[in-house]
């Protein structure tokens, strides 16, 4: 199945990739399209954020000489850049742009702009943790998200949560995320699973995959530092944040399992840095390139 930005590939071709590593074919950086299609990998430009407010036509061409293939945008670019500008800037780099992300409070206001950019996902970067508190707060969150979907439908475009942590939180039994994905209309809301949070929240991203595959619209890929105890708090006390490849997240198991169930896209994203952003966008894309080659 390709669709109209001629990126997606077929889950026959994921599962070619994955069954030829497997086969310990002795596939190297050249073969990385054939193991794990280049096409599938970008970045969210939150990880680069102050490169891009700095100077975003260089930070994109920086971005994708280092081999990425598309990349998500983020809320705040659009406070100064009009919807064509900044499709052009992207597309102009030689990179696709499949995917947007909007504040919770202006994904309303900002549909329309989602579709005069040209993308074909639009995700919410989050729920408020005001609202995240409470089996009522996700059950509204899990309301408004049906709408925003159903209107996002209407305009051809996709709806999607993004995840932190907060989801993991249990009532009687139940996280969060159980509420949103009960709650929500499957034809209308999918999940963008942030692996990292994921696994700071205790949870095991491969397991949630299997189990909610036909509700997963894309996967975040940052890794986790080791020695550090899960927390479903959000804060500073949750973010222990290295580059892909360099922690303790299995990323060939979870490339297995999402490949398996036909998962298009993956962004790299890292919320902070302790080296400046391009260079640890390089680090990742190098490490993903010999871990799943």
């Amino acid at each position: 199945m390709i669709d109209s930005l001629g990126l997606l590939h077929t889950r026959r071709q994921f599962l070619r990739g994955t069954v030829a590593a497997a086969a310990g074919l002795g596939l190297g950086a050249s073969s990385f399209a054939e193991a794990a299609p280049l096409s599938a990998f970008g970045v969210q430009l939150y990880t680069a954020r102050k490169d891009v407010i700095a100077d975003p036509v260089k930070t994109l061409q920086t971005i994708r000489q280092i081999g990425y293939r598309c990349v998500e945008t983020f809320a705040a670019e659009y406070k100064s850049t009009n919807a064509k500008d900044l499709r052009k800037m992207i597309t102009d780099a030689g990179l696709a742009l499949p995917s947007a992300h909007f504040g919770y409070n202006e994904m309303s206001q900002r549909l329309d702009y989602a579709k005069e950019l040209g993308v074909h996902y639009v995700v919410v970067g989050s729920t408020p943790v005001n609202i995240a508190n409470s089996v009522d707060g996700f059950k509204q969150a899990a309301h408004q998200y049906n709408q925003w979907g159903e209107q996002a439908r209407k305009l051809g475009l996709s709806f999607a949560f993004h995840n932190h942590n907060t989801e993991f939180q249990r009532f009687d039994g139940r996280t969060g995320l159980d509420i949103l994905l009960a709650e929500t209309d499957p034809h209308l809301v999918q999940w963008q699973m942030d692996c990292y949070w994921v696994t700071e929240a205790g949870s095991d991203p491969v397991q949630l995959i299997r189990q909610h595959g036909h509700r997963l619209q894309s996967l975040h890929f940052k890794d986790r530092k080791p020695d550090f105890l899960p927390s479903t708090i959000l804060g500073k006390d949750a973010q222990h944040f290295t580059e892909v490849g360099t922690g303790t997240i299995n990323w060939r198991a979870i490339w297995n399992a999402a490949s398996a169930v036909g998962i298009k896209y993956f962004f790299v994203e890292q919320d902070t840095t302790e080296i400046p952003a391009l260079d640890s966008l390089k680090i990742s894309f190098a490490n993903l390139k010999r871990l799943l080659a």
